[in-house]
């Protein structure tokens, strides 16, 4: 299983969107459940939407802060997942990580639940 490769962050003004791509490669990825986290200035590395897989129905899960702006997705054929951020603020500036889940069933909004990570891309907003 190698590690996922995330792409897409940059600088944007406040209410402006990025979409995240996460790409992995070698595992049997339409199966697992797929992770965002962000690690902010100063604080721990949270989970910011989750998205399951086929063991899971592809439910999805967000975390409040970003419930109505922010929507993941998966394309299985391309084994890649996505994170649409719209109406962003400077509080989402951060570090912003995709995962692998490594147990099948619904994912959950857990970092601990996840054993593969990408290097991360960076996602700055600001005026």
């Amino acid at each position: 299983q190698l590690q996922p490769v995330e792409s897409g962050g940059g600088l944007v003004q406040p209410g402006g969107s990025l979409r995240l791509s996460c790409n992995t490669s070698g595992y049997a990825f339409g199966f697992y459940g797929i992770g965002w986290f962000r690690l902010a200035p100063g604080k721990e590395r949270e989970a910011i939407a989750c998205i399951s897989g086929s063991s899971g129905g592809g439910s999805t899960y967000y975390r409040d802060s970003v419930k109505g702006r922010f929507t993941i997705s998966r394309d299985n054929a391309k084994k890649t997942a996505y994170l649409q951020m719209d109406s962003l603020r400077p509080e989402d500036t951060g570090l912003y990580y995709c995962a692998t889940r490594g147990a099948p069933g619904n994912c959950i909004l857990a970092r601990d639940d996840y054993n593969n990570w990408g290097q991360g891309t960076q996602v700055t907003v600001s005026s």
